[in-house]
């Protein structure tokens, strides 16, 4: 099998018997590890004393006191929100179970990204043993957000982190061109000719997708959506790339993004999208449930419809907890 995404940190890990992954010292301690949480030179005797501790014993118990202890404000809430996520994924089962608990009970105090952490972990999970790179890199839009660019039916998605991190004054690829004045001369479209080049940069985030004019672009995010339900939810859905959405019996819908969210509930109260906000719908999906026992009986067998869009400044930053919360289940039986 060939890796990918070692970023995320998998390799610190163990699968329970479940299939989902033990929340181990080892990854605990690449949270100790954060810029964040190491203490800097001018710390504390304390705060050098408590990530020592900790270091030697991941899973310790901290008291409020040693907290409190703290001469720096910004360390005692850098702590305390560290502590508090460690001590709910020790609570839980598996890391896939810890991220259903923080959904499920409303993100209070979650920094997001932790969670978009937690997301490349479970995917890397659920995804174990995938050799289709079109999957992967559409899969990445659960964690990294993208830049859209629109070019002749192509719409373009770059990693709007990568994007960033190279702007500059050199001399522009016409790819780079057509996203921004960035300088990301090795930043290639995923295509049938270039998917071999994606396992040796999986980490490095540097392929384009085109989630327009093509198909397999368009079938890998399907690819990826039904494997996070599937993993987390226990749940077997099929999802199938849509033109457009054009169904007069329309029950359920659930916004990828908080774009997609916005437009999906005007749409649902029966209002008009203006031009501007059609065109930010960059892809729609239809979904069904193989056991329609699993589902609302107000759906039944009625595809649920998933809306994906970029906001006016050109952005996407998918939000996949909204297929955690926001599908029709009957029941909440959760795998992992």
């Amino acid at each position: 099998m060939t890796e990918f995404w070692v970023s995320s940190g998998h390799h610190l890990t163990q699968r329970t018997e479940g299939g989902g992954l033990a929340v181990t010292d080892e990854l605990i301690l690449a949270y100790l590890a954060r810029p964040e949480l190491v203490p800097p030179e001018e710390a504390c005797a304390a705060e050098r004393a408590l990530h020592a501790g900790l270091l030697a014993a991941p899973r310790r118990p901290v008291s409020p006191a040693e907290i409190a202890g703290l001469a720096d404000a910004d360390a005692r809430e850098n702590w305390e929100v560290m502590l508090a996520f460690r001590d709910r994924l020790l609570a839980a089962r598996s890391v896939e179970a810890a991220y259903l608990a923080l959904v499920r009970g409303g993100l209070q105090g979650v920094p997001g990204l932790f969670l978009t952490q937690l997301v490349h972990l479970i995917l890397r999970n659920a995804l174990d043993g995938c050799d289709d790179p079109f999957v992967l890199r559409a899969a990445e839009l659960f964690f990294r957000p993208q830049r859209v660019s629109l070019h002749e039916g192509a719409v373009l998605l770059a990693d709007a982190e990568v994007i960033a991190a190279r702007e500059g004054g050199a001399p522009l690829s016409p790819l780079v061109a057509m996203l921004g004045k960035e300088a990301a001369s090795e930043l290639d479209v995923l295509t049938e000719e270039t998917a071999w080049t994606y396992w040796s940069r999986s980490d490095a985030f540097s392929m384009a997708l085109n989630l327009g004019s093509s198909a397999r672009s368009r079938e890998g995010l399907a690819r990826a959506i039904e494997a996070f339900v599937r993993h987390l939810l226990n749940a077997e859905v099929t999802v199938t790339p849509l033109d457009r959405l054009e169904d007069p019996d329309w029950r359920w819908f659930v916004g990828l993004d908080a774009e997609g969210t916005r437009i999906g509930n005007t749409l649902w109260r029966g209002e008009t999208l203006d031009e501007a906000a059609r065109e930010r719908v960059i892809a729609v999906y239809g979904l069904t449930f193989a056991d329609p026992a699993r589902v609302d009986p107000r759906v039944g067998e009625r595809p649920v419809y998933l809306l994906l869009a970029m906001t006016p400044d050109k952005t996407v930053q998918l939000k996949p907890q909204n297929l955690v919360v926001g599908l029709p289940l009957a029941s909440d039986r959760a795998a992992a």
